[in-house]
């Protein structure tokens, strides 16, 4: 049974691993527009202008890039047990930390996949210092003067070797509802997208043509208008971001989108879907064909992974 929606609030922030940390800060600052807000070895704390908590991403130093932990905000202290009483339920297991500034103890558990999540409620509100400080008492920092400026971690999309027992994970223990998927003629579900809120999707699984597990598609932070992303795209040739796909708009869920790499080697989407919500409390969930896909994005760009050549579906 699928449990009462609510429990997860929100995404809180991902973590990245890069081979290069300070590449890949100077990537996410200078070109994006985040703000570091600390640091503890080779760790880094970066957030978005408009994220209420410490940080949005964490960048930790390592040989490989790839994704470190999801951390999702719970509700409530009751909602956050729960959820962890649906995961042993569930033949799951976790353990306590409590090693991030500004953020309580987490309970870290994985997806069947192994991407690991972790669980929280307690929470510092951002206080911003006198130099970022914002005219508006109702915004926690002051918008960016350099780069993209986005606004907020927006999604994140794995990579998994069986995407129906992961997303089936988010709805039945975590409590996500599925929005779109992609269904091929044998009838594998090769991609769904799934939300906490009323925001169209927060987590995305996609099927890993490798057949490994525990990979990572990207992470897509928002910005405010399409217009953003056609100055990020702008910004990205002139400093050297290489850039993979887009402008352009997809046609599963109809975001503006860009994919860029930062210099770890972790592929990047600067997105604007904050237009989308999905305020149905009994949104059917749409389904995608092989052959519609096929057709490529909402004004015809072929989609990179062809499942014409790799057996699954490009990724939206």
């Amino acid at each position: 049974m699928t449990p009462p929606l609510g429990d997860i609030a929100h995404i809180g922030h991902a973590q990245l691993f890069t081979p290069d940390l300070d590449a890949s800060v100077a990537f996410f600052t200078d070109y994006l527009g985040l703000t570091v807000n600390g640091q503890d070895g080779d760790t880094v704390y970066l957030r978005t202008f408009d994220d209420y908590e410490h940080h949005s991403l964490v960048l930790t130093a390592r040989e490989q890039p790839g994704l470190g932990r999801l951390a999702l905000r719970t509700s409530g202290e009751e909602a956050l047990h729960r959820r962890i009483k649906a995961i042993e339920a569930a033949g799951g297991s976790g353990k306590w930390v409590e090693d991030e500034p500004g953020i309580g103890k987490l309970y870290l558990t994985t997806d069947p996949d192994g991407h690991e999540h972790a669980l929280y409620w307690e929470s510092e509100y951002y206080r911003a210092p006198e130099e970022l400080r914002p005219a508006l008492k109702n915004q926690p920092q002051a918008k960016p003067n350099r780069g993209v400026g986005v606004r907020r971690l927006d999604h994140i999309n794995f990579l998994a070797a069986d995407v129906l027992a992961n997303a089936e994970f988010q709805e039945q223990v975590l409590g996500a509802r599925p929005t779109e998927q992609i269904q091929l003629n044998s009838g594998k579900i090769a991609a769904r997208w799934l939300t906490f809120t009323d925001k169209s999707y927060d987590v995305v699984y996609t099927s890993d043509w490798t057949g490994s597990a525990g990979r990572l598609h990207h992470i897509a932070f928002a910005t405010d208008t399409r217009e953003d992303i056609l100055r990020a795209a702008d910004l990205a040739i002139d400093s050297g971001v290489f850039i993979e796909t887009g402008p352009h708009k997809h046609a599963i869920q109809q975001t503006f989108f860009l994919y860029v790499y930062e210099p770890g080697g972790n592929r990047i989407e600067l997105c604007n879907p904050l237009t989308r919500l999905v305020l149905a409390p009994d949104w059917p969930l749409i389904t995608w064909t092989e052959a519609e896909r096929a057709k490529g994005q909402a004004w015809g760009l072929k989609t990179i992974d062809s499942f014409h050549t790799h057996g699954t579906p490009p990724v939206a």
